[in-house]
């Protein structure tokens, strides 16, 4: 049971369980390698067969969403701080370019979706994704689960949010657009920096960022309401004053109705692949983030200086200091979550996506949150869970 020279918690399709390592799934569902051609040259994709589609989240976990959906493990997208990292270890790959290169696909998670929706005990909760890896990501124009997980969605009328960095969401504007109109339906657009140098050594594997506010602004048209995650933000690196109003001031001008900041954590197994990184490419920077960096979390008092700095930024686009930025918005209302110690993690149960595949609940202390107030007479519904655990809160 190997991928590479590492051991997998599947037992493959072409070779016998030798035991001795826990099956993730049914002892009876087994893994197809899949090596990437063409564009996806490099990469491998390890089919699986879910046992269920639907994750809960322990409900000793602090996050405000109890359920989410993750088609894929492992993101191409590449970021170099991607908390989601150390969820590769859990199957006995690495955090590194396993991550990368090695994507589980749940070929059977439009199916298994189908199912539990329809299902008596189901009761219509919720659903976020992208709270692990991108359902977006690249490999998503060659299997179409997500589109699929979202034709099930809108047909039940089940609420549901999309976190991504990918513009390949603008594929399935027009199936959005229509679950728009049956159920409550929200997208965020991950737009951590509008510095190309910045984007390049830290997030190689996305579209440009500001391809992804073209996004933003689509999406809202559409009638899609979509917000921005600035995030994380990267000190010496995406944390200057020049680069946070540039896209503060570009997501304000492409409708976003909702803005919300997080500051860049490190937990273990992140935390040294991205100090590596950086050892790589910004070597003057490894001392400085080594001495801010003791713990995963920045201070609280770094954390509240980033809100009143979001703050300003967001006052100043919107013309109320005195500037001359206006983008057609009625206002925006911020919001700054009290800062909170993390969480720790539950143990994962076998079957179900290992604790780091949702963001700390720490985050909330390091997120701000900017609400677009609607035009008089238009009904204003709070943010899905998973956008308040990045960030958001729910309007009063």
């Amino acid at each position: 049971m190997e991928s590479g020279d590492r051991k997998l918690r599947w037992r493959l399709a072409d070779e016998d369980n030798a035991g001795g390592q826990g099956e993730l799934f049914d002892g009876g569902l087994l893994v197809e390698r899949h090596v990437g051609t063409g564009e996806f040259r490099g990469m491998e994709f390890l089919h699986v067969n879910a046992r269920t589609i639907i994750n809960e989240v322990p409900e000793a976990s602090r996050m405000p969403f109890r359920y989410t959906i993750n088609a894929y493990r492992g993101c191409s997208h590449a970021c170099t701080y991607c908390f989601a990292r150390p969820t590769h270890e859990y199957l006995g790959l690495d955090v590194g370019e396993d991550f990368e290169r090695k994507i589980v696909v749940k070929i059977n998670a439009v199916e298994r979706l189908r199912a539990e929706v329809s299902g008596r005990r189901w009761a219509g909760h919720h659903i976020a994704m992208g709270t692990n890896t991108d359902p977006y990501q690249r490999c998503e124009g060659k299997y179409h689960l997500t589109r699929g997980i979202i034709g099930v969605l809108a047909e039940a009328a089940n609420p549901f949010s999309i976190l991504t960095k990918s513009t390949l969401i603008l594929r399935d504007l027009p199936l959005l657009a229509d679950a728009a109109r049956r159920t409550e339906v929200r997208a965020s657009l991950s737009i951590g920096t509008l510095d190309e140098e910045v984007w390049r050594l830290t997030e190689p594997g996305t579209p440009h960022p500001r391809q992804r506010v073209q996004a933003v602004r689509r999406l809202n048209e559409a009638g899609v309401p979509c917000g921005v995650l600035i995030a994380p933000i990267l000190p010496g690196l995406s944390d200057g004053d020049d680069q946070l109003a540039a896209v503060v001031q570009a997501c304000v001008e492409a409708g976003a109705v909702s803005i919300s900041s997080v500051a860049l954590h490190l937990r273990p197994g992140v935390r040294e692949h991205f100090m590596a990184q950086l050892a790589s490419t910004r070597p003057e920077l490894v001392a400085e983030y080594e001495r801010r960096y003791r713990r995963a979390y920045l201070p609280a008092a770094e954390t509240q200086a980033l809100s009143a700095r979001i703050r300003r930024l967001v006052d100043r686009a919107e013309g109320r200091d005195g500037g001359t930025g206006r983008t057609g918005h009625e206002g925006f209302r911020l919001v700054r979550r009290a800062s909170d110690p993390p969480a720790s993690d539950p143990p994962a149960s076998p079957g179900s996506d290992p604790p780091a595949s949702d963001p700390p609940a720490s985050d909330l202390s390091a997120a701000t949150q900017v609400q677009a107030s609607a035009p008089s007479g238009t009904k204003v519904s709070p943010p899905p869970a998973d956008q308040l655990v990045l960030g958001f809160s729910a309007t009063s």
